[in-house]
């Protein structure tokens, strides 16, 4: 913490100007035994911090943000240790607690002789106040008049404090001339005052008050001076001291926390910064000559980097997103699929990123951003775009930006400072003093970090639980480093933005950030308008119509367009074929895809390039890399043409002996090509790399993701148009045997007993293989009820499901809730004639069917509405309850449209609803759903009971009562643990005759009712002629409406089952009613 502070002995106050005078007094040797004596002298206060300062003060470092000599600082330590010493010396306290109660009696005895004097306002003047000060409406209420004595003052005075008051006792106080100062931000103080003085401060007074006056009616004018505010201790809401530093500030502050000085406006910025943005900013006016260098070279180095492949790639959307356990058993978190229609999109881009969630931290809190998505959706694009927009000035609350790629940490030692990390690491090596480092370390909360590929990072597993040392200044192993920036022990307050795969072990870690985003992908539009950039740029746009055609040829890779990587991949491979001729066309797989890309390059390099070029792939993704350096490959020529043909490059800033390949679908292509000829793998161990059966002991770890489906292209399609034009017919000969033994592997799979990723993975691989039999052995076997509930689906899985159905020759009920598929890929399996009926999430589906009405599409708006099915639904959000009611609107309005006539199938033939929201939602959706409950004409089972209960109380039975005459075929009424008592009970009663020729079952299990409920059911009982079982047990009656509910049972033979224990019954009465009546049930 820093704070103004005064000269050493022997220095001198100088004298306030104005009406007030004091006296000058020297400093001299402090004297006294006790804290009591210092209290009493004529010392200025704050020259009792530097008392039991140890340090030398002409030694005492430099801390301040300007240059200027005459104002020395203080630390936490001095101020914790000097709180500390005097709270614990009883007479302090005491003649504290004295000075309190005098203080308090003079400010109260001073308002009653004149409230509307203000010698405040007659020392600044009340133009000045009005401009600066804004008093609320409850100021100026009026107060008791009685004061009370000093005697009669609240006990806890006796502690040190400051001593409440209001603006109209500041008249109380005589103040010098000159500035005033006020310090509003201390929440951990009581309201009232404290007044500080001193010389080489620039001002006569400081006043630190925390109250709700006064406030400011309008930003600080820029001329006028500023003093920042202490900073708050939200771990000590009982200290006594306003300088006490928060228990978690203490191990985290390397530098001292900033106060301003005079003259110093916070919110002006550098002159090197776009003053468009200025409103965002709260940057200092002039940095040292060092710092400004460096932050002309940082910039100029992010303005230098290539913008992205080609410098072309189409932005695609940002969603929100969050992480949620993949099952109940299971700890691991992975990231959660909402429905199409309810993804919040980041229409702001870096705005909505950056901005909202730096504006909604704690002060001197760590904000940890995380982007996420697949490999090849554009993740360190857009990671080199946040820094690009930085260097262009639009960013301007960050003061620096430092990018890491997370490659570049993977290295042993511990030996690696702070330093390291922002200027050595990164893949550009920055020239920075020690002036440039301390200046960032004073205001971490402008400090935007980028980790960049977080993935990489996974052999460094278990680092954010790792330990750190207290200080920056103390080396440490890079998994010391970044456990100190994830548990905010070190630039505490700055701004972490990394950039990953939703998967891997890492990334369960990432459930506390702040903020989440995904990067989706393309749209089908995005990629077509990326095809039409690409040959634009390419300087070839007679070949963008031609191209765009030969993409739609192949629905398949059409629907691959979302991933930016494969777009490029495709829009390459079209443009060598247009150069060969006007009868080209694109291959069907992804397989052949790259072939078509790598075959020429294979037959220019040297022998075995390729495949040594494989091998270091497979190597590499084993290791959970992408990266190599030089000396990994085999020799010089096989890594010039490596270099020379594309396949692998210098990653944008990586130094010159690093590379990477130029994609990782292009890594995982060559780890399959090394599997499929090499004589390492044994045969019997190749199935296990397609990972579509777990292995309990083990388990393959399918980090290079992509392999399966390429290992399957490689190993089954023919050989003369796949590996044989990789490495040539001697070498693909070698892949026939374990084509034998994946061909008998994959045809002796149950696509029954597979869960829904591994059954959409098989269908991939079969694609992929393009041999018959194993497409017919597939398809075949899938069974008629596919679920593929909360399984997210792509546009290519959509794809090559609707393949397979149409392939198998019989019919399916598919169930696409919680998948977040598109409302093309909806569409399209929607419309297949073997698709007799489909569940999805109502939004999704309802936006499909407004979407095909305005469309014209009314074959297809038909068959999705005939094939729509929520049987049976069960309410678990109030979204739900919600979606419910807008599929009831859409039958309404679609009931009175002319062209259209009958009942949704969806609504009329709905037959089982359960409501589970609890005790919160519960209340507040249900008359939602009583509202819509009488357009299900076929409901037989309504369960509004919850493990939770929905405590939907009297008003609800009475409004659901209302609908059972409309009701007519509900069987079973379910109103379990919903807190009815006697009143509902006689509603319900009052009701249940509607439903006496349908109804079989009620439970009114774990309710309130008493006797005259009890009494009310009892009435209403014989006339119920259909019911067979009913329910009260666990209520309130005693023995008096037990015996009511028997006599009525006796009146009605049909009654199968009473179940009527309660603890509120004698058991020997229960047992009596049993042996007159055995359908009472006690169990």
């Amino acid at each position: 913490m820093r704070c103004l502070a005064p000269r050493p002995a022997g220095s001198y106050l100088s004298e306030p100007q104005g009406s007030t005078q004091c006296a000058t007094m020297e400093l001299g040797p402090l004297e006294g035994s006790s804290y009591l004596e210092l209290l009493n002298s004529n010392a200025d206060p704050l020259h009792l911090y530097h008392l039991h300062d140890p340090m030398d003060l002409a030694g005492e470092e430099e801390t301040e943000l300007q240059s200027e000599p005459d104002t020395d600082t203080i630390n936490c330590d001095q101020l914790s240790r000097l709180m500390r010493y005097m709270e614990g010396d009883e007479e302090t306290r005491e003649a504290y607690a004295s000075i309190a109660e005098l203080d308090q009696y003079v400010f109260q005895d001073s308002q009653l002789e004149d409230p509307n004097k203000d010698i405040f306002i007659e020392h600044i003047g009340p133009d000045e106040v009005s401009e600066r000060m804004e008093t609320p409406a409850e100021v100026g209420q009026k107060k008791s008049q009685k004061r009370p004595f000093p005697e009669e003052l609240p006990a806890d005075l006796k502690h040190w404090k400051p001593v409440p008051f209001s603006i109209s006792s500041l008249s109380c106080l005589n103040l010098p001339e000159g500035p005033v100062q006020f310090i509003p931000t201390l929440s951990t103080l009581s309201q009232g005052c404290w007044q500080i003085s001193g010389a080489g401060t620039g001002v006569s007074s400081i006043f630190i008050y925390h109250s709700e006056v006064p406030q400011a009616s309008q930003p600080p004018s820029p001329s006028g001076p500023i003093v920042h505010g202490l900073p708050t201790s939200p771990d000590r809401p009982g200290s006594t001291s306003p300088f006490a530093p928060s228990a978690t500030d203490l191990p985290s502050m390397p530098e001292p926390a900033l106060t301003s000085r005079t003259n110093v406006t916070e919110h002006k910025m550098s002159p090197t910064q776009c003053q468009a943005a200025g409103e965002g900013s709260n940057k200092l006016p002039k940095w040292p000559e060092s710092v400004e260098q460096f932050y002309r070279l940082l910039q100029e180095t992010y303005q230098t980097e290539p913008a992205g492949p080609d410098g072309i790639l189409v932005e695609a959307d940002l969603v929100r997103a969050k992480l949620e356990r993949s099952s109940s058993k299971s700890l691991e978190r992975e990231l959660a699929t909402p429905d199409w229609a309810e993804r919040q999109l980041a229409h702001g881009g870096l705005a909505e990123v950056l901005l909202p969630a730096r504006e909604r931290r704690r002060p001197r809190e760590t904000q940890v951003i995380a982007v996420l998505g697949k490999a090849g959706q554009g993740k360190s694009y857009w990671a080199g775009a946040v820094s690009r927009a930085w260097a262009c000035g639009r960013l301007p609350q960050y003061d620096f930006v430092f990018s890491v790629p997370c490659h570049c940490l993977n290295r042993p030692g511990d030996a690696y400072r702070l330093q390291d990390l922002l200027f050595s690491l990164g893949p550009r090596p920055l020239v920075a003093d020690n002036e440039v480092f301390s200046h960032i370390l004073k205001r971490p909360d402008r400090v935007l970090l980028i980790l960049d590929a977080f993935e990489e990072l996974e052999a460094q597993d278990g680092f954010l639980h790792s330990t750190c040392g207290p200080a920056p200044a103390e080396p440490c192993s890079l998994r010391g480093l970044l456990a100190g920036l994830f548990q905010r022990k070190l630039l505490r307050g700055c701004t972490l933005l990394l950039t990953t795969r939703p998967r891997g072990r890492l990334t369960q870690s990432l459930s506390k950030a702040d903020a989440l985003f995904e990067l989706s992908g393309f749209s089908m539009e995005q990629a077509q308008a990326y095809v039409m950039r690409y040959f634009e740029c390419s300087g070839k746009t007679e070949h963008q119509d031609r191209a765009l055609a030969l993409l739609r040829d192949r629905p398949f890779l059409l629907s691959h367009g979302h991933s930016p990587t494969l777009c490029q991949a495709v829009c390459q491979l079209s443009e060598a074929l247009l150069e060969l001729g006007e009868d080209a066309e694109l291959p069907s797989t992804l397989t052949g895809l790259y072939v078509g890309l790598l075959g020429p390059a294979a037959r220019d390099g040297p022998p075995g390039a390729l495949a040594e070029l494989a091998k270091l792939a497979w190597e590499l993704g084993r290791r959970h890399q992408s990266t190599l350096r030089e000396d990994h490959f085999p020799s010089a020529d096989v890594r010039t043409w490596a270099v020379a043909k594309g396949l692998v490059q210098h990653p944008p800033g990586a130094t010159a002996s690093e590379l990477a390949f130029c994609s990782f679908l292009l890594q995982c292509f060559l780890g399959a090509m090394w599997l499929a000829l090499s004589g390492e793998i044994k045969d019997k161990e190749l199935p296990q790399y397609l990972a579509l059966t777990p292995r309990k002991k083990r388990p393959y770890d399918n980090w290079l993701e992509g392999v399966p489906r390429f290992l399957a292209g490689l190993i089954f399609q023919p050989p003369t148009r796949c590996l044989g034009a990789l490495v040539g017919p001697s070498a693909a000969a070698l892949a026939d045997k374990k084509q034998k033994v994946l061909a008998k592997y994959l045809k002796r799979l149950q696509p029954g007993t597979l869960r829904a990723r591994q059954l959409l993975e098989l269908l991939h691989c079969a694609h992929e293989a393009e041999e018959a039999g194993i497409w017919r052995h597939v398809v075949q076997e899938l069974p008629a009820r596919l679920s593929f509930l909360g399984t997210r689906l792509t546009p290519p899985d959509a794809h090559v499901l609707g393949k397979a159905l149409e392939a198998a020759g019989q019919d399916f009920s598919l169930d696409l809730r919680s998948t977040g598929i598109d409302p093309s890929g909806l569409g399209s399996l929607v419309g297949l004639s073997c698709v007799t009926h489909f569940r999805a999430a109502l939004s999704d589906t309802v936006a499909l069917w407004e979407s095909l009405r305005q469309h014209g599409e009314t074959k297809l708006l038909q068959a999705a509405e005939e094939k729509f099915t929520i049987e049976p639904f069960k309410a678990k959000s109030l979204k739900d309850v919600e979606d419910l009611g807008k599929l009831v609107q859409t039958q309404r309005t679609r009931s009175s449209s002319e062209d259209t006539a009958g009942e949704l199938p969806a609504v009329r033939d709905l037959k089982k609803l359960e409501f589970a929201l609890g005790p919160v939602s519960g209340p507040r959706a249900f008359p939602k759903l009583v509202r819509i409950l009488v357009a299900f004409s076929s409901l037989q089972h309504l369960d509004l009971d919850a493990l939770s209960e929905n405590k939907i109380g009297d008003e609800g039975v009475s409004q659901l009562s209302a609908t059972f005459p409309q009701l007519k075929s509900l069987e079973t009424l379910n109103l379990s643990q919903n807190s009815i008592t006697d009143v509902g009970a006689c509603k319900l009663a009052e009701a249940l005759p509607s439903l006496a020729a349908s109804l079989l079952r009620l439970s009114l299990y774990n309710n309130c009712i008493c006797d005259v409920g009890a009494e009310s059911l009892a009435r209403v009982l014989p006339d119920m002629v259909s019911l067979r079982v009913m329910d009260v047990q666990y209520n309130k009656f005693t023995a008096a409406g037990a015996q009511q509910l028997a006599a009525s049972l006796r009146k009605c033979p049909h009654v199968e089952t009473l179940a009527m224990w309660t603890p509120t019954i004698p058991f020997s009465v229960q047992e009596h009613l049993q042996q007159q009546d055995s359908r009472i049930s006690l169990r």
